[in-house]
Parts: structure tokens; C-alpha cells; sequence
């Protein structure tokens, strides 16, 4: 398995981003909150967004990183096809097995988790 996510697997464009706001399903839980929306790529492609007021700079780039490594680290078990926008709302000081937790039962509670 790579040790890195490709290019392809990040929503970059804006329009890619409001139409999983606007066509995708909503799930939250504790901090998180996901939308998720079809694709019609064969992989699926996600984006971190912490809210404004999470924090200064680094504390958001350091959940960003966090998050797109629980993805890296869980994306043989995602399904494919899917796009996700994955919304960060709360500043705490959680751990990376609690972040995790989260961002799995999250996956679950959605319906794209197949592990």
C-alpha cells in the first residue's frame, strides 16, 4: 500500500466542493461532521475543512494532517466512488486514538466503511 495519498484523491475545485454540500448526505458526531456525496470516478476523494475559528494556522494544518492520515491509513476499507467533505468544528486537545475513533465510527455510522 502507498504511504502517501495521490493528488486524485484530494477535492481541489470549488464546484467539486459545493456539490457535495449541496447533492450529499450530512452525518455528524462529537467535532466532526462528514458530507458525503457519488462520484462517478472509480476512487474516492475527500477534504478536510476545520472551522474559522479552530485554533490559529498550525493548530488547523495539524488536524488536517491527522485526518488525512486516519483516510490514508483506512482507505483499502472506504468504498469507493465517494466523494467527502469532512467539516471540523470543535478545538480540543484530543488524542490521535480518540480523533480516530471518531473519524471511524463516523465511516460506520455513514455507511462507507467496509471493515
Amino acid at each position: 500500500m502507498k504511504k502517501s495519498l495521490t493528488k486524485n484523491q484530494i477535492i481541489r475545485l470549488k464546484k467539486d466542493i459545493n456539490k457535495v454540500f449541496e447533492l450529499g448526505k450530512s452525518y455528524s458526531l462529537s467535532f466532526l461532521k462528514y458530507f458525503i456525496s457519488d462520484n462517478s470516478l472509480s476512487y474516492s476523494r475527500f477534504i478536510v475543512i476545520p472551522v474559522k475559528h479552530y485554533g490559529n494556522s498550525v493548530e488547523r494544518n495539524y488536524i488536517r494532517r491527522q485526518i488525512k492520515e486516519l483516510w490514508r491509513i483506512n482507505q483499502d476499507k472506504i468504498i469507493s466512488g465517494i466523494d467527502c467533505v469532512i467539516i471540523v468544528y470543535i478545538h480540543t486537545n484530543v488524542s490521535f486514538n480518540e480523533l480516530e475513533n471518531v473519524f471511524i465510527s463516523l465511516l460506520k455510522k455513514s455507511g462507507i466503511y467496509e471493515g
